[in-house]
């Protein structure tokens, strides 16, 4: 007698059966375990599981190669009546795809070539719709894509020479379909498909020069469709795609400006400052007569309020573009910020000169638009912002006569900076009743004259506040 020392789970082998599978293998009903009696019986048993796992598996295999042969006939089928065997077309895509799921089938050159085909069909047969019906939708979504994957995959896996030729032709009749589907598709401003039909269109140009074929694209070309293709993954937000495009472009040496702006970008995007401020460095030093770079060098020391050097870049932008407006407006700025920096510091002075050269800068602006919100407002602003600094100073003043004398003569500054101040404020109200910024600027300074105005712009401002509009400007 044998006595039960397991659970009553049914282990054979390290796997777990059902209690009523007992009998049928005549295992111990007490603890599952072979007995010598039922030993060659068991051994037989497993021994057809085997066999029965070997030929499920040998099935599945070629139900691979199966569902590939049957992609080919109903593409054959369809070539011979389009017109009458159109679901054959679309059976030959079902069975492709699902043969192509399996590994026997993914070993096969064949499969990948017929994927190839019938992709290549359905967007041939799309594109002469199209030429009757521009307005014809493609019946996939980026069929000319999916060919070159089916024929590139077809080239690696060749190993006959017939196979490599079918490959090649394959790959030069869908690369026309890849450049194409790369403009549709940025036209919808699906920008990362755009991307992948574009890099895929320079791809199958690599391939087929590296085997000796002609390319729809020619090499002088290769790198403005590089640049294209990183471009759409940019505008995709795609950054680290669009950054493995372009740095290589740049590794090469003979990269474009446009090619580093746009490479600044991607970096400043993910946060990588240090990277972007290098490759602008590189961009300079290659383009130094660039204006994209040249901006993109401003908006790094705005950013890290390098004054002393944004001087210098604003004034070299200004020599090449003596008509941009934002030009003398920022350097109006770095320079109505370097004026109130000295001021705290005590020299007055130099914060002097630098408020002159401000206002010079804000002049120019309103004579160049005359019409501009943003130029009247900050010739008003440099006015105020001076005016605040002199309101902390004159707080920090005792009651001493020597003292009282300089805060009565610095008050009387502030309501002359003030009323300098009002008519750039009125002019920007002018032009926008609702601009909250000037609406701000005008309440404070007519609070401050003690000045009844003060009420009809804090009205004003509330409206805008709340998300309506002032029907009217109050200065007209």
């Amino acid at each position: 007698m044998f006595f039960c020392a397991m659970k009553p789970d049914y282990l054979i082998l390290g796997r777990i059966y059902p209690p009523q599978w007992a009998a049928s293998i005549h295992l111990c009903p007490i603890c599952s375990s072979f007995t010598p009696s039922n030993y060659l019986h068991m051994k037989k048993m497993i021994l057809a599981y085997v066999a029965l796992f070997l030929t499920i598996s040998f099935a599945h295999a070629q139900d691979g190669a199966q569902l590939a042969k049957q992609a080919g006939r109903a593409l054959s089928e369809y070539a011979t009546d389009p017109m009458n065997n159109k679901v054959k077309l679309d059976e030959a895509k079902q069975k492709i795809d699902q043969a192509l799921q399996t590994p026997e089938a993914q070993a096969l050159p064949s499969a990948w070539q017929l994927k190839g085909e019938i992709y290549s069909t359905i967007y041939e047969k799309d594109m002469v719709q199209k030429q009757f019906n521009p307005e014809a939708r493609m019946s996939g979504d980026n069929d000319a894509l999916e060919a070159f994957k089916g024929y590139s995959k077809a080239l690696e896996l060749a190993t006959k020479k017939y196979e490599k030729t079918d490959a090649l032709k394959g790959l030069t009749s869908v690369q026309g379909g890849l450049i194409n589907n790369g403009i549709f598709k940025y036209e919808a401003r699906e920008y990362f498909k755009a991307y992948e039909s574009s890099i895929a269109a320079v791809e199958c140009h690599d391939l087929l020069i590296a085997n000796a074929q002609k390319s729809m694209i020619p090499d002088t070309s290769v790198a403005d469709r590089l640049y294209f293709a990183g471009y759409c993954a940019l505008l995709a937000n795609r950054n680290a795609v669009a950054i493995s495009v372009f740095e290589p472009m740049i590794q090469k040496g003979d990269a474009k400006e446009e090619v580093y702006e746009a490479l600044i970008t991607a970096k400043t995007n993910l946060g990588d400052n240090a990277g972007a401020k290098r490759a602008l460095a590189e961009g300079r030093k290659k383009y130094p007569d660039n204006a994209g770079l040249l901006f993109a060098e401003i908006n790094f020391y705005i950013k890290e309020g390098k004054l002393d050097e944004l001087i210098y870049s604003l004034e070299t932008a200004i020599q090449r573009e003596p008509n941009n407006v934002s030009l003398y407006i920022n350097l109006g700025r770095v320079y109505d910020d370097l004026s109130q920096r000295e001021r705290k510091a005590g020299n007055a002075p130099k914060s002097a000169e630098y408020f002159d050269r401000a206002r010079e800068n804000y002049m120019i602006a309103t004579q160049k638009d005359p019409n501009g919100v943003d130029v009247h407002y900050q010739l008003g602003q440099l006015y105020y912002n001076k005016a605040a600094l002199i309101i902390q100073e004159m707080a920090g003043l005792g009651n001493t006569n020597q003292e009282q004398r300089k805060y009565n003569a610095l008050y009387q500054e502030v309501n002359e900076l003030f009323d300098q101040a009002l008519p750039s404020f009125q002019k920007a109200e002018s032009i926008d009743a609702n601009d909250m910024n000037t609406l701000i600027a005008l309440m404070e300074i007519y609070t401050r004259k003690e000045d009844g105005l003060s009420q009809e712009f804090s009205n004003r401002l509330e409206v805008v506040k709340g998300g309506g509009k002032n029907p009217a400007s109050y200065f007209r």
